[in-house]
């Protein structure tokens, strides 16, 4: 935090000088739960990139298949965001020693669980989610809200265009995915911590198993952030409640559903964090197999800020570290492979 006019002078910006009325017109709308909209697309779209990479580094280090995400069984439900995950995580999976030791004949597996195969699918929706609340805030950034209004030819004219609904339901159906994703995400990286389940991997990827904790921790944490995500996947812009007299008798509550997806958008860069840790250290413990060149250098990214696999360390600053690195989009410019 530092004083307005220096980031404006830093930026080459003047500051604005209000006119009558644009005061009451900055306060008096919807500005604030755009505002916080805005900001919340752009971190979840950086997001959804990084849920991708996240969620191919755990199919492979479950030995999973990129068969199901073909283009042309993608192309049999054609919804755009599906497919860009699809395509995506197909790219990061190409030339991976580890998904070619387990394709052909002697591959048992009929199928791989949802979390795994079902993937582009929900970040898919989550993607076409994001992109409908983009019209909507492109809507809302070209409009005049303000109530009541002058118009063109000096009229004053009261009306609704204050209302914040528009804006309230996406802002609380964004919360939907955020959730749903990182309930996915969640289950991906509990499998890697399940021997039962995880193919060959030792209990919660720990040294010593039976004596080491692993990444036991880390999935709790995951557990429990998902936990809160489904309560703040609740709507708010249906709990109206009447002020002024009974004169404002239905109000929106945007402010309040902006509030949550906030604190959800947070939720979320933890749970991919943590999927993005577990699943490295997977990929390292299938050595010698070589990961894919592109989740390789998802590997490696992380590398650059917490170690490979060995005895039990406080797990908490490495989440934090990664976390980090998904808030810097640190692991964008891998995407420009896919």
């Amino acid at each position: 935090r530092r004083p307005a006019a220096d980031a404006l002078h830093e930026a080459g910006l003047a500051p604005v000088t209000l006119a009558e009325k644009e005061g009451l017109a900055l306060t008096n709308g919807t500005d604030g739960m755009l505002g916080m909209l805005v900001l919340a697309l752009a971190d979840l779209n950086r997001l959804l990139d990084t849920a991708d990479l996240a969620a191919a580094s755990s199919v492979e280090a479950l030995l999973g298949t990129d068969r199901t995400f073909a283009a042309d069984l993608q192309a049999l439900r054609p919804h755009p965001g599906q497919m860009r995950s699809a395509r995506r995580m197909t790219a990061a999976l190409d030339g991976s020693e580890i998904v070619a030791s387990h394709r052909g004949p002697a591959c048992t597996r009929v199928q791989d669980a949802y979390s795994l195969r079902c993937a582009p699918q929900v970040h898919g929706a989550a993607r076409d989610t994001v992109t409908h609340a983009e019209q909507v805030a492109d809507r809302e950034l070209a409009s005049a809200i303000d109530n009541p209004v002058v118009l063109p030819d000096g009229r004053v004219e009261s009306n609704g265009n204050f209302h914040g609904a528009p804006l309230a339901y996406v802002l609380d159906f964004l919360a939907i995915p955020a959730a749903d994703l990182a309930s996915m995400a969640e289950r991906r990286t509990d499998r890697l911590l399940d021997p039962a389940r995880s193919h060959g991997l030792p209990p919660f990827l720990a040294d010593d198993p039976g004596v080491d904790s692993g990444y036991m921790i880390a999935q709790y944490t995951q557990a429990a952030v998902v936990a809160e995500l489904k309560r703040l996947a609740v709507p708010a812009s249906v709990d109206s409640i009447p002020s002024s007299a009974m004169q404002e008798d239905h109000v929106s509550l945007g402010w309040s559903a902006a509030r949550k997806l906030r604190r959800a958008v947070d939720g979320l860069s933890t749970v991919v964090a943590i999927e993005l840790l577990t699943a490295c250290r997977a990929l390292d413990l299938r050595a010698p197999l070589r990961p894919a060149p592109v989740t390789a250098a998802v590997r490696d990214l992380v590398r650059t800020r917490v170690p490979g696999p060995g005895p039990d360390r406080h797990v908490a600053p490495e989440i934090a570290a990664v976390r980090e690195l998904v808030l810097e989009g640190a692991f964008l410019p891998l995407l420009e492979e896919c």
